[in-house]
C-alpha cells in the first residue's frame, strides 16, 4: 500500500471515476444486445479466447471479456449489473479511484495471464469477467465482513459468511484440479485472483501467525496450570 501510494502521487490523475459503474453499464448493454438479436453471438465475439488473439489477432478481447454478463436472466440482470457498481463504488470510497484502478487492471491481467495458461497446456482457455468480479466481492467482504446481503430478497446474510463460500468454492476448484492431475488450472485459478492475493495475501499471513501464537500461548497457559489443578485434586 506504500508503494500505491507513492505511485498514486505520480500517477492518479490518469485514474478512471467511477470505474465499475461504466463497467457495470457496458454489461447491461451486451445483455440487451443479446436479447434484441435473438442470440449469444456477440458473447463469442467478446470473450477472451487466447486461440482468436494469437491466430487472428483479435486484439480487442484483452478488454472486452469483462463487457460479458455473469447472467443473460431478465430477472437477475439488473441486481448482477447493479452488484458490480455498488461493490466497485464501495471499494473506491474505501481505497480511492487510483488503488480501485490498480486492484481492478491487476485482476484483469490475472485472467488473461491465467487464459494463456490454460490455452498452452489444454489448448483451451476462454475467460469471463467471472473471477475478476470474484476478486471484487472478496475484496469486499474482506473490507466490509459485517454488512448484510439479503438472499432472494428475504434472508439476511453477513458478506463474511458469502465470502468464506466463494474462499471454499475457490480452494475446491483448486484442490480438484491439481486432484486430476491439471495443475496448470490451479494455477491458473490462482493468477486470476492475484489482484485478491496482492492486496490482502500478507494480511492473511499475519493472521495466521497470530492465531497460531495465540494457540501457542493457550497451550503454554494450561500447561502451567495443569500441575497446580492435579495437586488440589489430590486434596
Amino acid at each position: 500500500m506504500k508503494r500505491l501510494s507513492r505511485l498514486e502521487l505520480r500517477y492518479g490523475r490518469y485514474a478512471i471515476s467511477n470505474l465499475t459503474l461504466y463497467i457495470a453499464a457496458l454489461n447491461l448493454a451486451v445483455f440487451l444486445l443479446s436479447v434484441f438479436s435473438r442470440g449469444y453471438g456477440i458473447v463469442g465475439l467478446l470473450t477472451l479466447n487466447p486461440n482468436r488473439i494469437i491466430k487472428n489477432l483479435e486484439i480487442w478481447r484483452l478488454i472486452t471479456f469483462v463487457f460479458i454478463p455473469e447472467t443473460f436472466s431478465i430477472f437477475w440482470i439488473l441486481f448482477s449489473v447493479y452488484l458490480i457498481y455498488m461493490l466497485g463504488e464501495s471499494l473506491e470510497r474505501y481505497w480511492g479511484t487510483f488503488k480501485l484502478n490498480v486492484y481492478y487492471f491487476v485482476g484483469m491481467l490475472g485472467s488473461i495471464i491465467a487464459a494463456f495458461i490454460t490455452y498452452i497446456f489444454a489448448k483451451t482457455g476462454a475467460m469471463t469477467g467471472y473471477y475478476l468480479n470474484m476478486s471484487l466481492f472478496l475484496a469486499y467482504a474482506t473490507l466490509f465482513p459485517e454488512q448484510e446481503f439479503m438472499i432472494f430478497f428475504i434472508l439476511p446474510v453477513k458478506v463474511k459468511y458469502l465470502g468464506m463460500l466463494d474462499a471454499a468454492f475457490l480452494l475446491y476448484s483448486i484442490y480438484f484440479s491439481i486432484s486430476i492431475g491439471a495443475w496448470y488450472q490451479a494455477v491458473a485459478i490462482l493468477v486470476a485472483i492475484i489482484n485478491y492475493l496482492l492486496f490482502f495475501g500478507k494480511d492473511f499471513i499475519k493472521w495466521i501467525k497470530l492465531r497460531r501464537q495465540v494457540a501457542k500461548n493457550r497451550k503454554r497457559f494450561f500447561d502451567q496450570v495443569r500441575p497446580y489443578n492435579d495437586r488440589y485434586r489430590k486434596y
